[in-house]
């Protein structure tokens, strides 16, 4: 019974982590994006504001639509980005609540999920928009998960090589950081991975200049044009989770310490300081990862999303695999 109760507390528990972090990140995103635009921008909280507004409205089902389909696509994609937050490292909380049950590559599997229902919500929504919207996002899914899936294999390579016991766990790549098993060689493969995942994250939020699926200003929203009410507001907390998901994915990879390792601290007053610090370490590669290109670039033909990422970028990563191997040949 009491193991029963602890699940259900963290499913709960996390749920709201990762809905109130991802919801606070996209309002800072939202003003930080607006003063480096001069503009005044909306308050703090106006994603909150926005997501209790859908709560509230009627949810709208298209004449064209599969019903069923079209309504759990959107659950699905919030219910896939909460599980992620299980298998990752949440700085100061503890081990991963699933650590041991999965590893890095169910971390990718999940991560491609709510992306995957979209495409079949757009589907299912009977709209030539979605439809289009819907093929824009299967093309960039395909686009950005081959530097994605370089970045975790790299890592995992590096610690299976050390001999390192379950290489493949995000817990462990926490806890061993790759800096300390790399010389200058190598080292400069993992700040070049590093910008690869600078790079990737946007595309897995669906942000500027990667948000071709949406496009609103050429597909009228694009993927998710027929949703409203709460079909669209859990849709909405799905991306808020996955982008608090994203940054963990990137502290966990290059950014693990922790203020408790480097400064004796009390038990509860380290770990408070250290969950501050992943805060800080989140919010500081979200600011670089997404609210600089968005300022800074205008929205990519889809054309030039895949060439970036199959090209570019997926070739960068395949340079900073390569150095990292160099570097334990040498």
């Amino acid at each position: 019974m009491a193991d029963v109760f602890y699940s259900i507390l963290c499913v709960f528990g996390l749920a709201f982590y990762g809905i109130f972090l991802g919801l606070v990140f996209s309002g800072v995103d939202r003003m930080v994006v607006a003063r480096m635009q001069s503009r005044i921008g909306p308050p703090l909280f106006q994603p909150f504001f926005d997501v209790l507004k859908l709560l509230n409205k009627q949810d709208m089902l298209p004449a064209n639509a599969v019903p069923g389909i079209f309504r759990m696509a959107p659950v699905v994609a919030l219910a896939a980005a909460v599980t992620l937050l299980f298998y990752l490292p949440l700085g100061g909380i503890g081990a991963p609540v699933l650590e041991g049950r999965g590893d890095a590559i169910l971390a990718l599997y999940l991560l491609l999920i709510p992306g995957l229902a979209m495409v079949i919500g757009g589907f299912a929504g009977g709209s030539p928009y979605a439809a289009i919207g819907a093929q824009r996002e299967m093309v960039t899914m395909i686009s950005y998960e081959l530097p994605l899936a370089t970045v975790i294999l790299t890592f995992a390579w590096k610690l299976a090589s050390l001999g390192v016991a379950q290489p493949f766990s995000l817990g462990v790549m926490a806890a061993q950081p790759i800096w300390g098993y790399v010389g200058l060689l190598g080292s400069l493969g993992v700040v070049i991975l590093f910008f690869v995942m600078l790079l990737v994250t946007p595309g897995e939020l669906g942000r500027i200049p990667f948000d071709s699926p949406e496009a609103e200003t050429e597909l009228a929203g694009g993927i998710l044009v027929e949703y409203s009410g709460r079909s669209l507001a859990l849709f909405q907390l799905a991306m808020a989770v996955k982008t608090v998901a994203m940054g963990a994915l990137m502290v966990t990879l290059f950014l693990p310490w922790n203020v408790s390792g480097w400064i004796a601290l009390p038990a509860p007053v380290g770990a408070v300081a250290d969950f501050l610090f992943f805060l800080v370490k989140v919010g500081f590669l979200l600011f670089f990862s997404v609210s600089v290109l968005r300022a800074a670039m205008a929205r990519l033909r889809i054309s030039d999303v895949v060439t970036g990422y199959w090209k570019w970028i997926g070739s960068a990563a395949v340079v900073g695999l390569l150095l990292i191997l160099l570097d334990a040949k040498g």
